[in-house]
């Protein structure tokens, strides 16, 4: 499956690329929020004032690259809490007005298929249509899915992505039981902060994928791993089962992308996996730079095109330079809240 066009949206300058000319934003606090664009040219200004924030960031790095490629099969996403924040305002207005009459704009966009289904209605796609809801392995299962149908030869080409907010209400919750840091951090010093917990993040990253190589194409999505709650060993296992189907060893493996959040529980995942198996490849880290949310592994796939495409990465996401050589395959590994584990394996072409 090759990735022919991407867009993002995240806590970063990387919708317009500027991220890659050295421009990157510093953190205070355990927020993360994404820098949005202008969508003037892209949504009708009726239809961006009712949008949520979830649903304007995810039709506004769709739509670029919708325009662009216009012959797609389908659209397939993947979110976690994507239009939670609507959902949550229209729960409070049933009980604000008394179950009487209600806008419907909060219950339209509350869904989580709202961000799929608004760039269908806009494109006047009518193909196959759908939004994996799969907290950390959203991303995966939709990477899956496309795999699947493009493999089968039953699609040529689909919109390919994630979407997912900071709501208020979850990450009250989530900050509850622990999931997020007590204390201040700034993003210079996440890693190396060595306490429990992470920060907060969001964002919205859309590919264009093919089934066949072609001039456009930037890379290629080799294959895909998911497990939860493995037991001890399961993860390597599942590991050396990747490389061997895709005929590869380790040490062909040129470039890690770890998800590295800041986590004294269970960052140490990543340094076992890197020192284990991997000590040859240079590793890369991104929640540093975007917070942690259950998507994010989507914007760690975003970073590993620019790496297999020669981008110059900037400092803040080097983790480890080995040689100053071209990587040829990137294997991306994350895990959420140390429960579901995803394996993303690319390849440059």
């Amino acid at each position: 499956m090759f990735i022919t066009a991407l867009s993002c949206i995240s806590p970063q300058q990387t919708y317009d690329n500027t991220f890659f000319q050295g421009e990157v934003k510093s953190y205070s606090g355990n927020h993360y929020a994404a820098i949005e664009p202008a969508y003037g040219s892209l949504i009708p200004a009726g239809l961006l004032r009712r949008m949520g924030k979830a649903v304007r960031m995810g039709v506004g790095t769709g739509m670029q690259l919708i325009q662009n490629s216009p012959e797609l099969d389908g659209i397939i996403l993947g979110t976690a809490n994507g239009g939670l924040e609507d959902c949550l305002k229209f729960l409070n207005q049933i009980v604000e007005y008394n179950e009487g009459t209600l806008t419907p704009t909060n219950f339209v966009q509350s869904t989580p298929n709202a961000v799929a289904g608004n760039l269908a209605l806009m494109s006047k796609n009518t193909g196959y249509n759908t939004t994996h809801v799969h907290k950390g392995l959203a991303f995966e299962c939709a990477v899956l899915d496309a795999m699947l149908w493009l493999n089968e030869k039953r699609a040529k080409a689909f919109l390919l992505g994630t979407v997912d907010e900071i709501s208020l209400h979850h990450y009250n919750i989530e900050h509850q039981i622990g999931y997020f840091k007590k204390e201040e951090s700034t993003s210079e010093a996440l890693l190396q902060s060595g306490t429990p917990g992470t920060v907060c993040g969001e964002g919205a990253t859309m590919f264009v994928v093919e089934s066949a190589i072609s001039h456009r194409a930037m890379a290629e999505i080799v294959d895909v791993e998911q497990i939860s709650y493995p037991a001890e060993g399961e993860l390597g296992e599942r590991l050396n089962h990747l490389l061997k189907r895709n005929r590869l060893n380790a040490k062909q493996v040129d470039a890690l992308i770890l998800g590295y959040s800041g986590d004294s529980r269970n960052d140490d995942l990543y340094d076992n996996l890197h020192q284990q198996m991997f000590s040859h490849s240079d590793v890369y880290s991104y929640k540093n730079l975007t917070g942690d949310y259950p998507t994010s592994s989507a914007f760690a796939t975003w970073l590993g095109v620019q790496i297999l495409t020669g981008k110059e990465i900037p400092q803040q996401a080097i983790r480890l330079k080995n040689a100053a050589r071209q990587a040829s395959y990137v294997l991306i590994y994350n895990h959420y809240q140390g429960v579901q584990h995803g394996l993303i394996l690319l390849k440059a072409v």
